[in-house]
């Protein structure tokens, strides 16, 4: 009886109820959102992104690691393909779930930091057309499901400083042991929520059994993985270190990386999540919470100090958008709308969010046959060549759309070059694919072909098959005098050229014969982990 008493969370609490049902209403319009917009997709032209496709083979090769993600998203790939086939909204349908769910988390968390139905809706209303979000959530991603394990880490010991049990810790281990298998960038997330609560008074949570209980929980849910690692020789670091050597990613001044942040979740959503951190920070009201403001201030500076890709941060906005909606609530409190408890208090705001939303849709979903979206985005000068996150050209279309083009026309050269071999050619040939997209493509797509290999990241770990480089199909940026280093005849038997994919897919495919050295054993040299 009395633990019951100590939970705040009770199904006799009016006001939760009351959030649960707005809450389950706007994630429902969230996942309503990306099918429409994902059978629309696939209406207009647009294929598998290039991460899809590697996520789906991961998912044929399940383990507890790979060499640039977490088991989570083959898990899901995994359960997709399962349940729903090759269909591109079934097998994007569990990430439009995490994303439905990070707006439900987002509408609970205002809730849980004491606000109403005005906070509760501007602040799940910031999430829901926030750019990043909406392009995070529209493809098969483990990125989707970040800030639901983040948020659910948040809201357990928010509810535990509001007075409830502290077995809240389990459900905070359960939450974070996942998030760790879902993405490696959860751990830097705990250590600034650790240093945030060691620099204020809620230091206090971190010292009772259920907070150990739940340390070593998380600790056992992620030690697969860890154990993985090892015996992979720590894969994961080797690919982190060489993205910085070779200067995959663009590296961001501080200012710029601020500046990244306010454009990804939309320029107008600043008056929400800004108000938030202040909130958290100054505002009297806000004491018990400083340190989930510290928290993010703390992440924010690990990720610029690491020059990391800007769309790292996104996952823990959704408790300052929160905590921005009770900023809003409690600044205009004698408004009759706030008065009067509506949902959309803020018409003024809400109007502007949801305009501009309208308008840089385009940019984070493919709505728009490319034609179209580049003469769009021209006209109103939206997309910048240099906006990457890498050190990539990208051409027509920004990586992100490029990367959805020219998959089936590799697949259906390749196949017209497997048939066109004799038979005995056709037993011991072997493709390969200078990256993960173009093995992958032929791996998923392809039709009584060869299992492609390559040795970029997981691929590598996988091998080299039967290969031994006596007949090869090639797929890579080589020249045929380069090439021809390697092996005795180097044949462009085709090539990919369609123009809305990265420069870089547009390249010869090669028939080669006689490699000088045997695969299987020059297979080290293949490794490219980046």
């Amino acid at each position: 009886m009395s633990s019951a008493h100590s939970t705040v969370v009770r199904p006799a609490d009016p006001t939760f109820q009351s959030a649960l049902k707005l809450a389950t209403i706007f994630a429902a319009i969230k996942l309503l959102l990306h099918v429409a917009t994902n059978l629309w997709q696939a209406h207009i032209g647009y294929g598998y992104f290039r991460d899809e496709l590697y996520y789906i083979i991961c998912g044929r090769n399940l383990a507890w690691g790979y060499v640039d993600h977490g088991p989570g998203v083959a898990i899901q790939a995994k359960l997709a393909l399962a349940l729903f086939g090759k269909s591109l909204v079934g097998l994007r349908l569990l990430s439009a779930i995490g994303g439905a769910g990070r707006v439900f988390l987002t509408g609970i968390l205002a809730w849980s930091l004491g606000g109403r139905r005005p906070s509760q809706g501007l602040a799940m209303l910031g999430v829901l057309i926030a750019p990043q979000y909406l392009g995070t959530d529209s493809f098969l991603s483990m990125n989707s499901f970040e800030s639901v394990f983040w948020m659910g880490c948040l809201l357990a010991l928010i509810l535990i400083v509001r007075g409830g049990s502290e077995k809240l810790w389990i459900c905070f281990g359960l939450s974070a042991g996942l998030g760790l298998l879902n993405k490696p960038s959860m751990a830097f997330f705990l250590f600034a929520l650790l240093a945030a609560l060691l620099l204020t008074p809620q230091r206090r949570l971190l010292f009772s059994k259920w907070a150990a209980a739940g340390i070593v929980l998380l600790i056992l849910i992620a030690l697969p993985n860890l154990l993985w690692q090892i015996h992979n020789h720590w894969p994961t670091l080797e690919f982190l270190r060489n993205g910085q050597l070779e200067n995959k990613n663009i590296k961001l001044s501080p200012v710029a990386f601020i500046g990244k942040q306010i454009l990804n979740l939309q320029p107008a959503t600043i008056l929400i999540w800004g108000a938030g951190l202040v909130w958290f920070l100054h505002n009297p009201l806000a004491k018990n919470w400083r340190w989930l403001g510290l928290t993010y201030l703390f992440f924010l500076a690990v990720m610029m100090a690491l020059h990391s890709k800007d769309y790292y941060v996104a996952p823990i906005y959704p408790i300052l958008f929160a905590a921005g909606g009770i900023a809003w609530e409690q600044r205009l409190a004698s408004r009759q709308r706030v008065a009067d408890n509506r949902v959309f208090a803020f018409p003024i705001l809400e109007a502007v969010l949801l305009v501009i939303g309208l308008l840089v849709l385009p940019l984070a979903i493919p709505v728009m046959q490319p034609r179209t979206w580049i003469a769009y985005t021209k006209a109103l000068h939206l997309y910048n060549p240099s906006d990457n996150t890498e050190n990539q050209s990208s051409g027509l279309l920004p990586q992100f759309y490029a990367d959805r083009f020219g998959w089936q026309e590799e697949v259906d050269q390749v196949s017209r070059i497997y048939h066109s071999l004799s038979p005995e050619d056709q037993a011991k040939v072997g493709i390969y694919g200078s990256n993960y997209g173009e093995a992958s493509a032929i791996n998923f797509l392809g039709h009584g072909l060869p299992t492609a290999i390559s040795g970029h990241n997981s691929y590598w770990l996988w091998g080299p098959g039967g290969a031994s480089g006596d007949v090869m199909i090639v797929i890579n940026g080589a020249t045929p005098e380069e090439m021809h280093k390697f092996y005795d005849s180097v044949e462009i038997a085709g090539r990919m050229d369609n123009p809305y994919s990265m420069p870089y897919e547009r390249r010869n495919i090669y028939l080669v014969r006689g490699r000088r050295k045997n695969i299987l054993g020059d297979w080290l040299s293949f490794k490219h982990y980046i």
